[in-house]
């Protein structure tokens, strides 16, 4: 499956999710600092924005990817949650079609970011997380945590890096590479305390 079908697939699971939301589940903490779940959601619509004009609010905002990031996620919540959705299901994809494997990227980890406080869990396809564990997000900075370790998932064929290991399923590991410390504790390995370190 191309990259172009994964993030087609990845997109219609979350659409599907984000259609059986409740209003409360809709204004639950995400794993985004200060996010609700409907703030990723906005934040997700940027992909329909386009390179030209991402760059232009990323040149009004100081080239600051994070104030750039929380300028769409408020004129975002401007939108209805019903909005949120119709927005996301027919976006044209206008980032996605200069970077894909930035935008899957960028869709698993927040799909994870939505699922994990509401208890919702899902088996990410293994096409999927390899493409997202070979390429994550760059806006990221998953170097900072990657650096001189070796991560290796235990329920896919996958391994990269060099130096004391850290062992997990692959959507943690995901997450770990993404800055996401709550799944620290789902990891093994004698680089998990480097790692938490840096994550911290």
């Amino acid at each position: 499956m191309g990259i172009r079908e994964l993030l087609a697939s990845e997109r219609l699971e979350l659409v599907t999710l984000l259609r059986t939301l409740t209003a409360a589940e809709w204004e639950t903490p995400s794993l985004c600092a200060g996010w609700q779940v409907r703030d990723v959601v906005g934040h997700l619509l940027s992909d329909d924005i386009g390179v030209p004009a991402y760059g232009a609010v990323l040149a009004r905002n100081g080239f600051s990817v994070d104030k750039t990031n929380a300028y769409l996620v408020r004129k975002a919540r401007a939108l209805s949650t019903e909005q949120l959705v119709d927005k996301l299901e027919s976006s044209g994809g206008k980032l996605s079609k200069f970077s894909p494997t930035l935008v899957l990227a960028d869709t698993v980890v927040h799909q994870q970011d939505i699922r994990r406080p509401l208890g919702r869990p899902r088996t990410i396809s293994a096409d999927r997380l390899r493409m997202v564990l070979d390429h994550p997000d760059p806006f990221a900075f998953p170097w900072k945590r990657t650096k001189g370790l070796r991560f290796v998932a235990t329920d896919l064929d996958w391994a990269k890096g060099s130096g004391p290991e850290v062992r997990g399923p692959g959507e943690a590991l995901v997450l770990a590479v993404g800055g996401r410390p709550v799944v620290l504790d789902e990891l093994q390995g004698d680089g998990v305390a480097e790692l938490r370190r840096r994550c911290g």
